[in-house]
């Protein structure tokens, strides 16, 4: 859950990328899955997980669709066609921020 809570505002990631990050490689539907199965009152901003390629998994026009295109659309994340632009948004987090982000939060404990 943590790799979803690092994902930060104006970036999108993937199912595949979250599952690489947390150690899970090919594990993008579990991600899904998670995400699927969270208490409401969990807050991650669950909206900047989308498809490898790019698409919003949600049906198109769906509730769940336009929650997730206005949660984007206030972060300046442009959703064309249920669609972002990886090459633009993609959150590419360098291996200092994986590797100190959570060294900190391990000393918290």
């Amino acid at each position: 859950m943590s790799a979803i809570a690092d994902i930060p505002p104006g970036c999108v990631a993937s199912y595949g990328q979250i599952a690489e990050i947390a150690g899970v490689p090919r594990g993008a539907r579990q991600v899904g899955y998670v995400l699927r199965t969270l208490p409401e009152a969990k807050d991650l901003p669950w909206h900047r997980v989308i498809t490898a390629s790019g698409k919003i998994a949600f049906a198109k026009g769906s509730d769940q669709f336009r929650e997730q295109s206005r949660r984007l659309a206030r972060e300046d994340v442009e959703v064309r066609n249920g669609k972002v632009d990886m090459k633009v948004f993609r959150w590419q987090p360098d291996l200092d921020e994986l590797i100190w982000k959570h060294a900190m939060d391990w000393e918290e404990e």
